[in-house]
């Protein structure tokens, strides 16, 4: 009886320290509003009046709800890899899409898949989908089974980058779900521990969809954000319409990449380990289609509406049906796996992000310990509107880089960012620039001039001569009466035009730091 007694507790105690799962759907362009969870409770203002999204508001109704959760950047590179490694894009220098210094200088310390194998050496990782991060591969990451080091035309086309996916295959979103479950039904079978990260290319341009869900979408009651042409019959939405800015086919795209999600948590359910399986939901940057709920901006810019992103976790003791206003980031995510995955060390200190385990058990009754108390965002943005903000407990403050404007928010009372207390609260603004300003120059983070040279250098070394070469090539064809000849003679022409359009407004904004750029013009 002794003998058996001790089996039990045995088996118990093996049962309890059995390392949980870990499934990430990482959403791209998703915005705060974009599905039919409210991210703030009894704020419809905060979900989408149109869009369906049952198998994501099934993850609500399981698990926990962050209120305020921002993508690391308004874009998609800079998250992709902060979240990996637990950084800001500012630290990784990589604020920008297009980086070379981050290809010159890696400042990757751990990843996820590195911080999971730290935690338990059984953990195995997998990614799917959309990876977008030059300076490193899945591979050089830590994932053991990887489609490889993708972009977004994958998205798109078929592994020849020429030929359209099928039909029955939009954005892939089915077949990516059909390698996430695979996968996860062979680490179950094998008893291992594991992480997988499906990152849809959905819903990202171009926007495509099952042609039964956009018949469903024309029949439903018109959303708030509809505009006379999402509703002109089908033979007059054009190409572009149809690839950008049709709401009918962005709503099924969405409904089409939740009924996939639905899938893989079915197979849990199936698999009896959903039990034992964090389920996270989120996005790498704020949604870019019409507009984010009560939030301003969009994707490309730091206000509210190009970094709040949904963020939904369900799991082991994680309050169910729950909402936590607790901020976070993506780079909580590394820590916080980490963390629930059992592991002890301390992490690098080069990691910012926190551990969300007890705010997952608690909610607003819990805090997060970080190496970076603040929430810092940087983006010099070198063709646009470059930016800096900042977040501290319930302020943010955002700051124009070429202007020198900065502007002063109180999130708690106005997530909608329309009244500027810059001016109430001088002494506020003025103690936050000071410590936004800091970090950037104490991580030497990219340098915004730095960023308007290689892109100039770029356009008139690389890109201009290329395109006139095409042009002068195309230009025969069209003479030779080729309809293809042409078509491409007229687009690349309006390349070149566009290029020298920011040439002009590169220069100019030079001008705003005192330097000099105008020998880019005769070029």
């Amino acid at each position: 009886m002794k003998n058996f007694i001790i089996s039990l507790v045995l088996f118990s105690f093996g049962l309890q320290a059995k390392s949980p799962n870990f499934i990430m759907i990482y959403l791209d362009d998703l915005g705060w509003a974009d599905t039919a969870v409210e991210m703030i409770p009894g704020d419809t203002g905060s979900r989408s009046d149109f869009y369906q999204t049952p198998n994501i508001v099934r993850l609500a109704e399981g698990g926990m709800v962050f209120s305020s959760a921002y993508a690391p950047s308004p874009v998609c590179t800079p998250s992709r890899n902060s979240v990996q490694h637990g950084m800001t894009p500012a630290r990784m220098l990589n604020a920008v899409l297009h980086s070379e210094a981050a290809s010159k200088e890696y400042r990757g310390v751990i990843t996820i898949p590195q911080a999971l194998k730290k935690a338990n050496p059984n953990y195995i990782s997998a990614h799917f989908g959309k990876w977008h991060i030059p300076s490193l591969s899945p591979r050089k990451a830590g994932y053991e089974i990887t489609d490889g080091p993708t972009g977004n035309g994958e998205g798109d086309y078929m592994d020849d980058f020429k030929t359209h996916l099928p039909e029955d295959d939009p954005k892939r979103m089915v077949s990516l779900t059909d390698k996430t479950i695979k996968f996860i039904e062979d680490q179950n079978k094998v008893g291992k521990p594991f992480f997988v990260q499906l990152s849809h290319y959905a819903v990202h341009i171009w926007h495509d969809s099952f042609a039964e869900t956009r018949e469903k979408y024309k029949k439903i009651a018109r959303s708030n954000r509809a505009e006379a042409h999402d509703y002109f019959p089908d033979s007059e939405i054009t190409e572009s319409m149809y690839k950008h800015n049709w709401i009918v086919n962005y709503a099924a795209m969405v409904d089409d990449m939740d009924a996939q999600f639905g899938r893989v948590l079915d197979r849990l359910d199936e698999l009896g380990i959903a039990d034992n399986t964090y389920v996270i939901i989120t996005g790498d940057n704020g949604g870019g289609m019409r507009n984010n709920g009560r939030l301003s901006g969009s994707k490309g810019d730091l206000t509210e509406g190009g970094i709040r992103v949904p963020f939904i976790v369900r799991g082991p003791k994680v309050r169910a049906n729950s909402y936590t206003s607790v901020p976070t980031a993506g780079w909580d995510i590394l820590a916080t796996f980490y963390d629930l995955a059992g592991g002890t060390d301390a992490l690098p200190p080069e990691v910012e992000g926190g551990s969300l385990k007890n705010v997952l058990a608690k909610g607003d009754k819990a805090s997060v310990e970080r190496n970076l108390r603040d929430f810092v965002f940087y983006f010099p943005w070198y063709n646009g509107e470059p930016e800096s903000a900042l977040i501290s407990g319930k302020f943010k403050i955002l700051k124009n880089l070429d202007t020198k404007d900065v502007q002063l928010f109180d999130l708690s009372k106005d997530v909608s960012e329309g009244n500027n207390i810059a001016k109430q609260m001088p002494e506020k603004t003025i103690e936050m620039e000071k410590t936004l300003d800091t970090y950037i120059t104490k991580v030497k983070a990219e340098d915004l001039m730095d960023l308007r040279i290689g892109y100039l250098d770029r356009m008139t070394k690389l890109w201009i001569p290329n395109t006139d070469r095409e042009i002068i090539e195309n230009k025969k064809l069209m003479d030779q009466g080729d309809a293809r000849g042409k078509k491409e003679y007229q687009r690349l022409t309006g390349y070149r035009k566009w290029m020298e359009g920011e040439i002009k407004f590169t220069v100019e904004r030079a001008k705003m730091h005192g330097h000099d750029l105008s020998h880019y013009l005769s070029k």
